[in-house]
């Protein structure tokens, strides 16, 4: 793979345009690296990137029945503690993103904090996780679509994503939006801006609008979300609960995967990631609360069955409930958008790297575009096989979803891990009076902090990682008798690993 560059930061001011664009591809000359990417994002395009990733609307509703399920109002408080926690990560993230500013982030980062063997699990993780993602996103079509007219159910009767006929259906709808994605995700990145950015915009004013009138509909006091469910009492909310938060508040990191596309990276991607994760950290926040609040009913059932969904139509009539629900079909065309760029990004910056099966097709980018289109399709057509296994059991939903959000905090954790040991030994600390963003002023850096910041960054990664693999067959195994669903995460994770260990061990055999 190619070597690590110093930092290459800027001695001064830098403006926007040509002049600019010229000297961020310097800039990523200094790290080894042609620019072949079109570098055209902006500020808030760069924040649409993290936030479409992210898009409370999508994942709240995909995941808030789960949560409920489990934890009852009570698993509402999960949500500022897995906030919290990512939070740390973020920050620890943002550092990296303002001295290396390259496609790839958690690959790029692990590598150049510890080897190129630690760095290359790391990316191997990621871009299965981000693919599982991409999957995970799309069958979440089926928590809103069916609600808005009963003819999206095109398999069966139920359209419950639990059900068979619910789930089946769900990965028929999931395999349309991927061929969609798919297609915009090879055109000219100025398409795929547009439609992030339109789709962010149509987010942010569904999550005010719903925000809105689910407070002004709401019978109960916040005091509810003291209540805990019955599937263990308030430590049961906070563990099995928090997988909803857990779910949502990933992918931040995405406005650095777009650096080698983004204007003045160094000083645009760490503020994005913050902006975007806080964000959507507040508006999920409120989202889970208008729920709770406005609920026709927290003990009937439907709550831990239908989620946000039946709150909307059921409180605000089927017009108005509708219309809001066509938004979150928005967000999540959008979500899975911006979910399959971030994970092309990631397979193209290791492929250029040589370090892929069918490296040197996967990192192509046609000249005509500035897009890796073979990276693009593959992550499009893995992510629609693995919607397959939807046809053959509804628990499979979840075991999707619990398993790339475990493989994306592991990977989290292999950059914030190393990154610990680099400050425990004096190899990380402060940027040097010459290193400067692209206007000039002094990179992001956490200073003093840094040590405590990244050691409970590392700390919750890991204990995350082990409370979403935990195989709790009262989650992943309800009926009974599918002893690998209730443990496919753990099987998932030691699989990606091995798989791994056999794709380096043929590179290494074949010289590559």
């Amino acid at each position: 793979m190619t070597a690590t560059a110093p930092s290459g930061v800027r001695p001064g001011p830098a403006g926007t345009g040509p002049e600019g664009d010229a000297a961020d591809s310097a800039e990523l000359a200094g790290f080894g690296y042609q620019q072949e990417l079109r570098r055209r994002m902006g500020r808030y395009a760069s924040f649409a990137a993290g936030f479409s990733f992210i898009s409370v609307l999508t994942t709240v509703f995909q995941f808030f029945a789960l949560g409920y399920s489990f934890g009852g109002p009570a698993f509402f408080w999960t949500w500022p503690v897995v906030l919290a926690g990512q939070l740390l990560v973020a920050a620890c993230f943002a550092e990296l993103a303002a001295r290396y500013p390259i496609a790839g982030a958690i690959y790029q980062w692990s590598t150049r904090l510890s080897t190129p063997a630690f760095g290359w699990y790391a990316g191997w993780l990621m871009v299965i996780g981000r693919i599982v993602v991409v999957g995970a996103a799309a069958l979440a079509l089926q928590a809103v679509l069916p609600a808005i007219w009963s003819g999206f159910q095109l398999v069966g009767g139920d359209p419950s994503p639990t059900s068979a006929s619910g789930a089946a259906n769900a990965a028929l709808l999931g395999l349309i939006l991927l061929a969609v994605t798919t297609l915009v995700n090879v055109l000219d990145n100025r398409v795929l801006t547009v439609v992030n950015t339109i789709g962010v915009t149509a987010e942010i004013v569904g999550v005010g609008l719903i925000v809105t009138l689910l407070l002004t509909h709401s019978d109960r006091t916040p005091g509810i979300t003291l209540h805990t469910g019955e599937a263990g009492g308030a430590i049961g909310a906070l563990l099995i609960g928090s997988f909803t938060a857990a779910y949502v508040l990933i992918g931040f990191e995405s406005a650095s995967e777009m650096s080698e596309e983004t204007v003045n990276p160094r000083r645009t991607a760490p503020r994005t990631t913050f902006s975007a994760l806080t964000t959507s950290g507040v508006c999920g926040g409120l989202l889970l609360l208008g729920g709770l609040l406005a609920a026709p009913s927290l003990t009937d059932g439907r709550l831990a069955t239908e989620g946000l969904s039946y709150v909307l139509t059921s409180t605000l009539g089927d017009g108005i409930g509708k219309v809001l629900l066509a938004d979150v079909v928005l967000a999540i065309c959008a979500a899975t958008l911006a979910i399959q760029t971030s994970a092309t990004r990631m397979l193209y910056s290791m492929a250029r790297d040589r370090q892929m099966p069918c490296s040197a097709m996967l990192a192509k980018v046609p000249r005509r575009t500035g897009m890796p289109a073979a990276a693009a399709v593959a992550v499009g057509v893995l992510a629609a096989l693995l919607l397959l296994l939807n046809f053959l059991s509804p628990e499979a939903l979840l075991a999707i979803g619990t398993t790339c959000i475990a493989m994306v905090y592991l990977a989290y954790a292999m950059v914030t891990g190393p990154m610990l040991v680099r400050r425990l030994r004096g190899q990380w600390g402060e940027p040097g009076p010459d290193e400067k963003d692209e206007t000039g002023r002094p990179l992001f850096s956490l200073g003093r902090w840094g040590l405590p910041v990244n050691a409970v960054a590392l700390a919750y990664g890991l204990l995350m990682t082990v409370n979403l693999a935990w195989p709790r067959q009262a989650v992943y195994d309800p009926s009974g008798g599918h002893w690998y669903f209730q443990w496919f995460t753990v099987l998932f994770l030691a699989g990606a690993l091995a798989l791994g260990a056999l794709v380096r061990a043929l590179r290494s055999r074949r010289g590559a």
